[in-house]
């Protein structure tokens, strides 16, 4: 049996310079990003792209979405398994390929987690990592690879 959810946000340009998208060095790429009322982000391009590096860029927030969803998914695994987590960090990274007709894909993302857990099953807080990646609704959605990285520090 198959759920279905239904998720919403807005994004709202905000950097209309004046004239618009009159030329390409013309606007600005910043925008709001919203989901419900006094939740929002501000985000922009690259700073290649020309966007303003004091807010989110989309590339960011895709590796922000993959790294989330991961953490969600592997709380919940190591809750199942009887591991304790005490503490989780991860620093993601990505990979993407800008191509000759200006477009471009990522190639690749890789989670980094350093996962602090009280208790003596570190290797079953490693293999976690593998069921959390198979429940990520995010990670599964993508059409290149995610890999992991764990480190497990238990205290």
């Amino acid at each position: 049996m198959n759920l279905d959810h239904s998720y919403a946000v807005s994004v709202r340009w905000t950097g209309n310079r004046g004239t618009g998208t009159s030329s390409y060095r013309a606007y600005g790429r910043d925008h709001v990003i919203s989901a419900g009322t006094d939740r929002t982000l501000l985000g922009s391009s690259d700073p290649v792209f020309h966007g303003d590096a004091d807010r989110w860029n989309p590339e960011e927030l895709l590796l922000a979405a993959l790294s989330q969803c991961h953490l969600l998914s592997y709380l919940h695994v190591a809750a199942s398994h009887g591991v304790v987590v005490v503490d989780y960090q991860d620093d993601a990274v990505g990979t993407m390929t800008q191509t000759r007709d200006g477009g471009g894909h990522f190639t690749s993302v890789t989670l980094r987690p350093v996962v602090t857990i009280s208790g003596d099953n570190a290797e079953l807080a490693r293999e976690l990592h593998k069921e959390a990646s198979g429940k990520c609704f995010i990670a599964a959605s993508m059409n290149f690879p995610v890999g992991h990285e764990p480190t497990i520090v238990v205290t």
